[in-house]
């Protein structure tokens, strides 16, 4: 098998949607150039030179201070594989979710051209009240796997492809937290006695599937504690110390953020909790005890029995 082949400055440009000026900056400020860099040849860059360098677009874009992200750029490992071409970049990363969606959704394709429409045109209180009427009439759970995911797909295929569209996705995820926050605001009289806390991975910025979780937990009349993004290992641990959660679910959207070590730090207690991760992050499988969920329907099928039962 040939290898893959490497990328000029601008084809790489191309695909991030970054200027070249940007890719010069961050090789000379943080390293992350190149790895061809044979004499004679103009400067190519290879299938890991481009996974480093989408990590740190990403990051930046997220609002990750430039140094911190390549830091977390460099030390993310990736295994040996082609670069997608220019013209025909890939589907992307997977959205602040679980699992992909649907490929299909039946009779709602109208609903979703409704949403991506409104999320396009910046229309903050259109998009809201979609979301809010179909949590309303379907569920959590349905209107994250069957609505809010393909679209946030969709915005991200479109950022992936184009380097434009943060902004719509940007609005789309603090739009849907309005709605979430709605459902978790209505529960009164939790179920549960023991807390259930939910937390992103230390320095993992990605915190929407907690509040997805949150809200589809709500509906089945469980409390949660979110303690959101970036949630240092320190602070989680002391957090479970502080609390006797009946579970503790962590969130991780990158590979470098998935360190099974902090989970291997969070203290030992009894009655202990359920350790649940979530997101592709993790990979998929974690160390005993942590249970691993692929989607938000296990996740809180796997949470509510263990905060209730």
């Amino acid at each position: 098998m040939s290898a893959a082949p490497a990328l000029t400055v601008a084809a790489v440009a191309r695909r991030l949607g970054v200027a070249p000026g940007t890719l010069r900056t961050w090789d000379r400020r943080y390293g992350l150039g190149p790895s061809d860099r044979r004499s004679g040849a103009h400067r190519r860059y290879s299938p890991e030179d481009l996974n480093r360098l989408e990590v740190m677009r990403r990051l930046t874009f997220d609002g990750v201070a430039p140094g911190e992200a390549a830091r977390v750029a460099l030390a993310t490992p990736f295994p040996a594989q082609p670069a997608a071409s220019p013209a025909a970049p890939g589907p992307g990363p997977r959205p602040d979710g679980f699992g992909e969606p649907p490929p299909t959704v039946g009779g709602r394709v109208p609903t979703m051209r409704s949403l991506a429409s409104a999320a396009s045109a910046l229309d903050a209180a259109t998009v809201t009240d979609l979301v809010r009427r179909s949590v309303e009439r379907r569920g959590v759970v349905p209107t994250w796997d069957t609505l809010v995911v393909p679209v946030l797909v969709a915005a991200g295929r479109r950022w992936e492809a184009t380097g434009r569209g943060v902004d719509v996705e940007h609005l789309l995820s603090e739009c849907v937290l309005a709605a979430f926050h709605a459902v978790t605001a209505r529960l009164r009289e939790p179920r549960n006695r023991r807390p259930v806390l939910l937390a992103s991975a230390a320095e993992e910025q990605h915190a929407l599937p907690l509040h997805a979780v949150a809200a589809a937990l709500a509906e089945r009349q469980v409390g949660v504690r979110i303690l959101g993004a970036r949630v240092p290992t320190e602070a989680l641990a002391d957090a479970v110390r502080r609390t006797g959660p009946a579970v503790v679910f962590v969130w991780s959207q990158l590979t470098a953020t998935g360190d099974v070590g902090q989970l291997e730090e969070l203290p030992r207690q009894r009655p202990a909790p359920l350790l649940v991760t979530g997101g592709p992050g993790w990979g998929r499988s974690v160390p005993p005890p942590a249970v691993h969920v692929e989607d938000l329907t296990d996740a809180v099928t796997l949470i509510s029995g263990a905060a209730v039962g």
